[in-house]
């Protein structure tokens, strides 16, 4: 007995609701800016630790309070961009931004080591560093989900008979 092999159609890939998508990172891109304000708040308020800013400067301190802020809002941006990247064009493109994501904390959570500030304030950056990349991750990867709706379901071809 024979078997009779059909053509099928390469599987069609999931439909992305782009507005969705960068709705949920711009959302994500205002939380981030606002861990990074609250964290440093916390950090120079209670802890009284220099994070960005010599002591002197105050609990609010200086310009790069605001530059991290936007920075991190940024890198949201960046991610939910990487994102959509990857839902576009990769086989398992979950799997490849969780690999990006943890590395990417990785590098900002080693990055204050390579300063001259205490180690007081480099502890505390990297812990920071490390919340921020972590919200991020989640909440780009969240909206993804969000944003992704299966193709629809095609109709089984029919055996031969």
């Amino acid at each position: 007995m024979t078997a009779m092999y059909q053509s099928v159609d390469p599987p069609s890939r999931s439909r992305v609701n782009a507005g969705r998508l960068w709705a949920g990172g711009a959302a994500t891109a205002v939380v981030a800016g606002l861990i990074a304000i609250v964290g440093i708040l916390v950090g120079r308020g209670l802890f009284n630790v220099a994070v960005l800013a010599p002591k002197g400067a105050g609990v609010w301190g200086d310009a790069r309070t605001f530059w991290y802020a936007l920075g991190a809002a940024m890198l949201s941006l960046v991610a939910t961009g990487l994102m959509h990247l990857l839902l576009l064009f990769t086989p398992r493109p979950m799997l490849f931004f969780g690999w990006v994501m943890v590395l990417g904390t990785v590098v900002a959570m080693l990055a204050p080591f390579v300063t001259d500030n205490d180690l007081g304030s480099r502890m505390f950056t990297a812990g920071l560093n490390f919340i921020l990349g972590v919200a991020v991750g989640s909440l780009v990867a969240g909206s993804a989900h969000a944003a992704v709706r299966p193709a629809a379901a095609q109709n089984a071809p029919r055996p031969y008979r």
